[in-house]
C-alpha cells in the first residue's frame, strides 16, 4: 500500500537521456533524503546520487556533470535525470527515500522505503 513506484528506465543509445521516477504512493509531507543507487551484473552496489536536508546533492565522480537529481512535491515524485549516458551506465538502478507523510489521524509518520527498480541498458 505505502510504495515506491519506479518508471523511465529502458534502451538507450550513447550520449542519450533518460529521466527516472520514483513516485510515492502517499502525500508526501516533508522529505529528509533521496537517493539513487545502481547494479550492474558482478557488481556491488553503488551510490550514484544522495541529497540530504540542508547539504549539497551527492554525485559519484562517475556520474558528475551528467546525472542530477530533483524532485516535484506536489507529484511526490523524485527523478534522476541521466544525460550522454555511456555504456558503463548500464544497470538496475534503484530508488531510496526518507520522508515524512500525514497518518489517518494527522500525525507525521517516517517511512524509509525503496522502490522495485528498473534496468538501464546503453548500447554503443
Amino acid at each position: 500500500q505505502v510504495q515506491l513506484v519506479q518508471s523511465g528506465g529502458g534502451l538507450v543509445e550513447a550520449g542519450g537521456s533518460l529521466r527516472l521516477s520514483c513516485r510515492a504512493s502517499m502525500s508526501i509531507m516533508r522529505i529528509n533524503f533521496m537517493a539513487w543507487y545502481r547494479q550492474a551484473p558482478g557488481k556491488q552496489r553503488e551510490l550514484v546520487a544522495r541529497s540530504r536536508s540542508g547539504e549539497n546533492t551527492f554525485y559519484a565522480d562517475s556520474v558528475k556533470g551528467r546525472f542530477s537529481l530533483s524532485s516535484n512535491n506536489a507529484k511526490d515524485t523524485v527523478y534522476l535525470q541521466m544525460d550522454n549516458l555511456k555504456p558503463e551506465d548500464k544497470g538496475d538502478y534503484y530508488c531510496n527515500t526518507n520522508f515524512v507523510a500525514h497518518s489517518t489521524t494527522g500525525r507525521g509518520v517516517t517511512f524509509d522505503l525503496w522502490g522495485q527498480g528498473t534496468q538501464v541498458t546503453v548500447s554503443s
